[in-house]
């Protein structure tokens, strides 16, 4: 199969090297270099810096619904694309392009937990079990047909970091099984009843209310690692 990988952090590199050992990888697109750190130069992400390890063609599209963007994408005749945490949304142009469509890596057990951080908000909410859900894309957010779903637990003391990595582990798997089988998987409509949301985290995202319970307030610090903070006596604390 000839396939376009979108992808971005970390999480999605496993997702990359399973799919590039069993089909061909014509394309990679990522979100542009950042500037980082105190000298703020310009990084690459995690699935570009994997993708030029291994002499895959790399794109960096400010804005993937540009129409010299979707013109660019359909001059590689793929059969699918695949999306791991790329971190745009693609337009209908894009989701037409391939001849089997686009599947999505999400990381949770969909319809719970769409949106932009469904790993972070699974442990803030306390919940004792999560996993990957591989998806037909569709122009809405995470509301596409459910191809397959495996589930892992969480545990009462699991770190952010942690679960990540446990995911995208499991998320390259499915992946793997997806494609292998796409053909002979039936898609199932998702239940929006069954639905919640996983917004964005923001800066407040992270502010300690001290007035909730030891376990809710224990949930957000592991949660978010690193980006809760309280303020006793007036200094602001981060807590780890």
């Amino acid at each position: 199969m000839r396939i376009i990988f979108m992808g971005t952090p970390e999480f999605a590199v496993p997702s990359l090297a399973a799919l590039s050992e069993i089909s061909e990888i014509v394309c990679v697109v990522t979100q542009p270099d950042k500037p980082k750190g105190r000298g703020q130069k310009l990084q690459p992400s995690p699935v570009k810096i994997f993708a030029t390890e291994k002499n895959l063609p790399v794109i960096q599209p400010v804005k993937i619904k540009a129409p010299e963007v979707v013109a660019e994408l359909e001059k590689f005749r793929a059969d699918l694309i695949v999306v791991v945490a790329f971190g745009q949304i693609l337009s209908q142009a894009v989701l037409d392009l391939p001849k089997f469509g686009c599947v999505n890596v999400h990381a949770s057990l969909l319809p719970r937990y769409r949106g932009a951080a469904p790993v972070e908000w699974s442990i803030i909410n306390g919940e004792k079990v999560t996993g990957i859900t591989t998806m037909k894309m569709n122009a809405g957010l995470d509301t596409g047909d459910i191809l397959l779903q495996r589930e892992t637990e969480i545990g009462g003391d699991m770190i952010l970091p942690e679960l990540r990595e446990k995911l995208q582990q499991i998320g390259a798997e499915l992946l793997v099984e997806t494609v292998q089988n796409l053909e002979s998987i039936t898609p199932v409509a998702q239940d929006d009843s069954q639905s919640n949301y996983a917004p964005m985290l923001k800066k407040d995202t992270g502010a300690i209310d001290w007035n909730k319970s030891a376990r809710e307030i224990h949930n957000l610090v592991r949660g978010l690692y690193g980006g809760a903070f309280g303020f006793i006596s007036g200094e602001k604390f981060k807590i780890w």
